[in-house]
């Protein structure tokens, strides 16, 4: 069961929130009611994600978050607060804040933002630990960076091997054009485009052994490792 910090000055809402998040959530939640309270739990527990309201006693969530990023700057961070100008939002994410919810909000929108949260942060890591894929025949070893098949290898440049690993991930699925240009070469201009049609073309041609695999072009949009 995943666990949640929540740190809220009003004593009705907080436990409304706290009751919620349980029986619908199905996730622990730790109620704090003052700033300082809450860091001090944050400090002696794991937690997978914060939910902070700025304006507490003690210690604001802005303060208080700026305070567990000095210490965890992973754990996802959701700011809750009555105010809705601007410069409040920009606060917010500066300070590494994951999302920014206004009061009053509903309950079941919290929920929403939560499991979306903590969905795209646990596929981000199922993500990073990916490194061994099977590719039709093929038998892909990203850190290795070497292909695999029937007794034969082909060892990959790094660009290659990161090309080819991002193209897995996406399996049987869209990966565009931009996503794989600004993750391997940090730009999508025009040159490194170039680039990485040249090395696609080389994937190609270490993949064309099995039938069942092919790289293909989507038109405006990108390429699809397609595994049959």
């Amino acid at each position: 069961m995943q666990k949640i910090l929540l740190a809220e000055d009003d004593p009705n809402l907080g436990e409304l929130l706290k009751d919620y998040l349980e029986l619908k959530g199905k996730y622990e939640v730790v109620l704090s009611q003052d700033g300082e309270s809450a860091l001090e739990q944050f400090r002696k527990d794991k937690f997978d994600l914060c939910i902070l309201d700025v304006m507490m006693p003690k210690k604001d969530g802005f303060t208080l978050g700026k305070e567990i990023r000095k210490t965890n700057t992973t754990v996802p961070i959701i700011f809750a607060t009555a105010k809705g100008m601007m410069e409040d939002k920009t606060q917010a994410f500066e300070l590494g804040g994951d999302d920014y919810i206004t009061k009053p909000f509903r309950v079941e929108e919290l929920l929403l933002r939560i499991n979306a949260l903590l969905k795209r942060i646990n596929k981000d890591k199922d993500e990073e630990l990916a490194d061994k894929f099977e590719i039709g025949g093929y038998f892909f070893d990203y850190t290795s960076q070497v292909i695999s098949y029937k007794g034969q290898q082909q060892k990959l440049s790094t660009k290659e091997a990161e090309l080819l690993r991002l193209l897995c991930l996406k399996k049987n699925d869209v990966l565009t054009r931009e996503e794989a240009l600004i993750k391997i070469w940090h730009d999508d201009n025009y040159f490194t485009g170039r680039s990485m049609d040249v090395f696609l073309s080389k994937l190609r041609k270490y993949l064309k052994e099995d039938p069942n695999v092919e790289i293909v072009n989507v038109h405006g949009k990108g390429y699809k490792l397609l595994v049959s």
